[in-house]
């Protein structure tokens, strides 16, 4: 008898091995999406005046999807237990107001002068298959929870000069280090004073500071990377078209925030402390600062995920160097030197695909990047 039931066991266990899902089948709606998406693409790359809104459709929702974990990632993660609608109705009315804005002030166009600066001023006329393809490869990344730069991925395939991409790359590479370097000061500073400051259950303060100072950051990122989504739309939009812009992009931040981000939200999930409310107050307040520093620097587009990785990357570092005795430090500088070295992989490849598609699409960049 007893033989007859650990038998029994065995085989619900391995029935039930059986019976999960495969890797395929879980995927399958996306693969499918997938097809479609490259089907569409291939279909209206021919027609100029219905491809920049198809790329424009998957630029917008690939590149907030993604880079949804620099700046309402730890806004989700430290909101879990609130509706979704509520943060959803607070982040899109921010939104609407950014870019009404930027519309109404600078003639028609939504990127605060990003596509301005020399190398993207002109809009395209005509669209390369993976011109309109590239976000659909960003939202492929996406799945596979890499935060790769929408800014490279993006406006590299419509740049007039390998001059712009170096433009920024530097300006980016110097986000990267300012952040890093800055983070590590101020974490390893003030951390333990934090940490002694945050314990226990927060003040309902708390709540009303971190959603002001996310939505202070979201509209910031708004000024720098909504040039990567409307890279692919004519510079200056009527009111219909701005309306149209509009409405897209707020219904597909409602679909953001009811799936509670993408599967890349475990970037931010993953790193210390980021879902406690006064720590998420803090980081989104010095993420906004550094980039509202950046925006009024110059008008040249810059990857804002560099600066956010090399934000956690300091800070993750600074814990670390905190750690109470040399075992212990030592244990922690290797795990947060492994998370940095990861998550910099990830925005490497990116960069790396993106000069890809940008040097396959314009023989002027390839020549510009590669001789």
């Amino acid at each position: 008898m007893s033989t007859q039931t650990m038998t029994n066991g065995v085989t619900t266990s391995s029935s039930n091995q059986a019976n999960s899902p495969s890797w395929l089948e879980r995927e399958k709606g996306f693969l499918l999406f997938l097809v479609s998406a490259f089907l569409l693409v291939g279909a209206t790359s021919g027609t100029p005046h219905i491809a920049m809104w198809v790329g424009f459709a998957f630029a917008g929702y690939s590149a907030i999807a993604n880079d949804s974990i620099q700046t309402l990632g730890t806004f989700i993660a430290s909101n879990a237990q609130r509706p979704w609608w509520h943060q959803w109705l607070f982040m899109g009315a921010i939104f609407l107001a950014t870019i009404s804005y930027s519309w109404w002030a600078y003639s028609g166009d939504v990127s605060y002068q990003r596509l301005a600066s020399k190398g993207f001023a002109t809009a395209p006329t005509e669209f390369h298959f993976l011109q309109l393809s590239a976000p659909i490869f960003l939202l492929i990344l996406t799945r596979f929870k890499m935060p790769v730069s929408t800014t490279f991925l993006l406006l590299s395939c419509f740049a007039a000069s390998g001059k712009s991409i170096m433009a920024m790359t530097t300006k980016s590479l110097g986000g990267y280090g300012i952040a890093f370097i800055g983070s590590i000061v101020i974490w390893y500073a003030f951390g333990p004073l934090m940490k002694r400051a945050f314990k226990g259950k927060a003040h309902p303060a708390w709540r009303v500071a971190q959603w002001c100072s996310t939505g202070l950051l979201w509209s910031v990122w708004l000024m720098q990377d909504m040039a990567n989504i409307a890279v692919f739309l004519p510079r200056s939009l009527s009111l219909i078209q701005v309306s149209v812009f509009g409405l897209f992009i707020f219904l597909g931040l409602g679909l953001l925030f009811y799936k509670r981000g993408e599967r890349i939200q475990e970037v931010v999930t993953e790193k210390a402390d980021v879902t406690d409310v006064r720590s998420a107050t803090i980081i989104d307040l010095v993420y906004a600062v550094i980039l509202y520093i950046f925006k009024i620097k110059s008008q040249v587009p810059m990857s804002t995920t560099w600066v956010f990785i090399g934000l956690l990357a300091g800070r993750q570092l600074a814990w670390s160097l905190r750690a109470l005795g040399p075992c212990d430090r030592m244990t922690q500088i290797r795990a947060a030197g492994k998370m940095v070295g990861k998550d910099l992989a990830f925005v490497s490849i990116g960069f790396g695909i993106s000069l890809l598609l940008a040097s396959l699409i314009n023989p002027v960049i390839g020549e510009s990047l590669f001789n």
